[in-house]
Formats: C-alpha cells, sequence, structure tokens
C-alpha cells in the first residue's frame, strides 16, 4: 500500500468520529493547512526509532493528515511500516528561519493501512512550508519514558496527490 493509502485510511478512520461537518478540504495556502491529507514527494534523510535505523527503507514521500479538530501528524513509511508524529495543531508556533514547530503528544505506529499503536512522547516537529517555493525539511524528534523516534524529510514541495 502506497503513502497515500496510508494517510487517507488513518485520516478517515480517525474522522469517522467526527461530525459530518468535518469533511476534508483542499490544501490551505499555509502548510500543515486545512483538514485533510496532503503527501509530499522528497527524500527521506533519516528514520529511527530507538537504536532501529529504519532510513534505508524510508519512501521518498511524507503525508501531513489534518484532522478537523486540528491534530496534526506527519507520517513516514519504511518496508510497509509507518510512523506518524502527531501534536495539535493549535500549538504550533514560529520558529527560526521562517520555519514553524509543533509540539508532540503522541507517536503513532502501524503496518499496512492501519495505524494501531500510540506512544505518549515529548517532542516537536520543526518545518517550513513546502508551497512557499523553496526546498524546505521537516525534521521531528521525540521521546517516550522507553524510547526514541527520529524522522527527517527534504521536500521541494511537489504534492504527490491530494487526499479526498
Amino acid at each position: 500500500m502506497n503513502l497515500s493509502a496510508l494517510a487517507a485510511a488513518a485520516f478517515f478512520s480517525a474522522a469517522l468520529a467526527l461530525p459530518a461537518t468535518a469533511a476534508p478540504a483542499s490544501p490551505a495556502e499555509t502548510f500543515p493547512g486545512a483538514a485533510g491529507v496532503i503527501t509530499l514527494s522528497g527524500k527521506c534523510a533519516k528514520l529511527v526509532v530507538a537504536k532501529l535505523d529504519a532510513t534505508k527503507g524510508c519512501k521518498d514521500e511524507l503525508a501531513s493528515v489534518t484532522l478537523a479538530n486540528g491534530s496534526v501528524t506527519f507520517i513516514f513509511t519504511s518496508d510497509g511500516k509507518a510512523l506518524g508524529f502527531q501534536g495539535d495543531g493549535a500549538g504550533i508556533k514560529p520558529a527560526s528561519n521562517g520555519n514553524a514547530r509543533l509540539p508532540l503528544s503522541l507517536v503513532t505506529t502501524g503496518v499496512g493501512n492501519k495505524m494501531t499503536g500510540q506512544v505518549k512522547v515529548a517532542g516537536f516537529c520543526t518545518f517550513g512550508n513546502p508551497y512557499a517555493g523553496k526546498p524546505i525539511a521537516i525534521e521531528c524528534t521525540a521521546e517516550s519514558k522507553d524510547s526514541s523516534f527520529t524522522g527527517s524529510f527534504r521536500t521541494g514541495g511537489k504534492l504527490v496527490k491530494k487526499g479526498k
């Protein structure tokens, strides 16, 4: 299953619990934007879970899933497994160099098109707007009481597929 389908499955399984008026919209001018799924192409530079380096199998696509309640998840995939860095979009604050910073509360895990695991974490994703006309990085780092998680993705902002 490709990343677009995985992100859409994660989005729609979470969206089923939302009111019918919470239908996804097209990406806004700001990133991560309105509720919906955005899949970006680029280069997965790093993906590490605890001491397991999954960078070699990491796909060159990254999904950004925004739910109607404001939750934002950046989803990396490697060898059929998914790792999502999740936080409350209301907590996004400006960071250096025109970037923004999303505080993280969860790391979600899954296989295929199902996101089944959740780990409470503390950490951040720092990112730029891929639609601003220049290459950007999305870098996430989080720690739980038992493990650490790192994901780094570089993109020129090419949209792979819009989620519906």
